[in-house]
């Protein structure tokens, strides 16, 4: 089996599992977003904006694209606005699976 071959196997296995937790509707960003905070929240109970920024997901993206984004799940319920800061903190919420 080649590298691109394994490769391959592992898309397949992550796209099954993005559509077995609902988050195949979600772009590419979003979902790098929801992983990053996923990840972060491991480490605390709030996720910093700025966290998220620095996350090496987040590498590749955009400040302006990166907000559109985090504005979107918000609004879809995977994140909400901490209840403990003004701004710039959110929970993770649980997925509907």
């Amino acid at each position: 089996m080649t590298d691109i071959s394994k490769l391959a196997e592992l898309r397949k296995l992550l796209m099954g599992m993005e559509q077995a937790l609902g988050l195949e509707d979600l772009s590419a960003v979003e979902r790098d977003i929801y992983y990053a905070a996923n990840d972060l929240s491991a480490q605390s109970s709030g996720v910093r904006t700025t966290g998220l920024l620095a996350h090496t997901l987040m590498k590749n993206v955009s400040r302006p694209t990166f907000f559109r984004a985090l504005k979107s799940l918000v609004s879809k319920g995977y994140l909400s606005q901490s209840a403990l800061s003004r701004r710039g903190v959110y929970t993770v919420n649980n997925l509907r699976a």
